[in-house]
């Protein structure tokens, strides 16, 4: 590897786990940060896991560099490998369980496509290139991929996952082997997965949440940071835009759609009267929070918060620093 490709790799890979800790780091309602934690899982749980994804963040964009130079194929670029491999060193790392798959699946497209993906002198990448070899990528994945997967959840164990998906159970020891006897890539999976988990839905549609909507707000946020606003208002306002437009995926498995679509109305209500730029806007978050909390974190907005984080990566492998 050349010292120009190394020192990308490296780069991308602090992007992203910048991206991680300034996500945890905004008092976001219903989520674990600096103030309020869950009861086995507290902030440092995560800020361990940020330190410990990066050399798979690393390996990923050096991959991402090896397609680009036609020194590797894009069906082996190993997505889920990937995944397993980042999932394994975050549990060795912490022992607060599951903290970031969500956003770990999120990220390690954009990461290989990141290696891909050219950068101007300022060092930022182009984000319509960007996401085009994301979307490039995730259909080139394969069966090997989607047992990789299927590994990395093994490992680590999340909540409300049931009988996900109805067909292909992750939970069902069976699945594996189909995927690989009827070779059914990764992709084919999420596409399954899609109508009831967002971030299978990001995959498949090529980020639209991410790209189309939270990333144009996170950005004129953050452009009011020095003016108006502080970088926990721009995050946490991009959340609550986020929820409040859709219902949340993590919550919908556990509590049900109904309660999910009431918690996304919520979120609008607090948007309407300023979010966390007004003391009123405040004080709606404060008690949205506490509701949030009553049930443990079975009301958790867990999706719409790696969703914010992967909107996060975007600002940061574009130039954004806090």
């Amino acid at each position: 590897m050349t010292r120009q490709n190394y020192q990308k790799t490296i780069h991308i890979s602090r992007c992203l786990q910048l991206a991680i800790i300034l996500e945890v780091s905004a008092n976001k309602p219903g989520n674990v940060n600096f103030t309020s934690n869950f009861e086995n899982t507290r902030i440092e749980h995560f800020l361990a896991s940020a330190i410990a994804a990066g050399p798979t963040f690393q390996k990923a964009a050096n991959r991402g560099i090896q397609i680009a130079e036609n020194k590797r194929s894009i069906e082996s670029a190993g997505l889920g490998e990937l995944i397993k491999c980042c999932v394994k060193d975050v549990m060795q790392w912490q022992h607060g369980g599951n903290t970031i798959l969500g956003t770990i699946m999120l990220f390690m497209p954009i990461s290989v496509a990141a290696g891909m993906t050219p950068t101007n002198a300022k060092n930022e990448l182009d984000l319509k290139v960007l996401r085009k070899n994301i979307n490039t990528l995730i259909y080139a994945s394969t069966a090997a991929d989607a047992v990789h997967l299927y590994e990395a959840i093994d490992f680590a164990m999340p909540n409300g996952l049931n009988q996900s998906p109805p067909d292909l159970n992750v939970n069902d020891p069976n699945s594996k082997q189909r995927l690989i006897t009827e070779n059914i890539p990764l992709h084919q999976v999420f596409n399954i997965a899609k109508n009831y988990d967002d971030i299978c839905s990001e995959w498949i549609n090529n980020y639209p949440i991410t790209f189309d909507e939270a990333y144009p707000y996170l950005k004129e946020q953050l452009l009011l940071v020095t003016k108006t606003v502080d970088q926990n208002t721009a995050i946490v306002n991009t959340f609550l835009k986020i929820l409040a437009q859709h219902p949340d995926t993590f919550i919908a498995r556990k509590a049900g759609i109904e309660k999910a679509k009431q918690i996304s109305t919520q979120a609008q209500k607090i948007i309407k009267v300023g979010g966390a730029a007004t003391v009123k806007g405040k004080t709606a978050i404060a008690e949205f929070d506490h509701d949030l909390r009553k049930k443990g974190n079975t009301h958790n907005p867990g999706t719409t918060a790696d969703i914010t984080a992967t909107t996060l990566a975007l600002c940061t492998l574009n130039g954004y620093r806090p």
